[in-house]
């Protein structure tokens, strides 16, 4: 009951984490509806309160 496949190389399963992380955060964009491309004036700072 384990699987035969052959172990894969640390790049091949970084770059399948990789992938599966773009699409579950791409998921959530969508679901929040937020545009994937952001213009820099209406990015935050960051900070709790805006800077004067």
């Amino acid at each position: 009951m384990t699987d035969t496949k052959p172990p894969t190389s640390r790049e091949d399963r970084l770059a399948a984490r990789l992938r599966e992380n773009l699409k579950r955060r791409k998921a959530q964009a969508r679901a929040m509806g937020v545009q994937e491309e952001e213009t820099p004036e209406s990015r935050t700072s960051g900070l709790s309160n805006p800077v004067p």
